[in-house]
């Protein structure tokens, strides 16, 4: 289970100051912004394990919390991440891959058939993989 970490950025003229994260043993960040809410908090998912250096800028020290999503918190984080929106995407061309839209719509009016049952079992395991790919993510 990922550790999803909230915090306010500081961001004046001059400076931004963001959350400084663990880093793997070639020293590369372990973690993923998941995305700045309108509630002015940025959401930090790390990975099993991961834990935040204590040493943090003084600017934000203070807001770091760690959360635990609601459902309306994760339908915004997946309206405003672009990854998400990758994701998305990507199940949308792994569908399309093999069906058109048209074929997809007429799918749909001939169902139930062997022929929908095919498309539907396609198009389940394509939105099983984005699933998979965003709890990844946390969400």
């Amino acid at each position: 289970m990922t550790t999803i970490i909230a915090y306010r950025k500081y961001i004046d003229a001059v400076i931004t100051r963001e959350l400084r994260l663990p880093l793997d043993i070639d020293q590369r960040p372990l973690g993923s912004e998941l995305a700045t809410l309108a509630d002015g908090l940025t959401y930090v998912s790390l990975p099993v394990g991961a834990v935040l250096p204590l040493e943090q800028p003084a600017e934000i020290a203070a807001s770091i919390v760690t959360v635990t999503l609601t459902s309306a918190q994760v339908l915004d984080i997946h309206a405003a991440r672009p990854h998400v929106k990758l994701i998305n995407q990507h199940v949308q061309e792994m569908i399309a891959a093999l069906y058109s839209l048209t074929d997809e719509i007429k799918l749909l009016r001939t169902a139930p058939s062997p022929e929908f049952a095919a498309y539907n079992a396609h198009a389940e395991s394509c939105r099983a993989w984005g699933r998979a790919e965003k709890a990844k993510l946390g969400l």
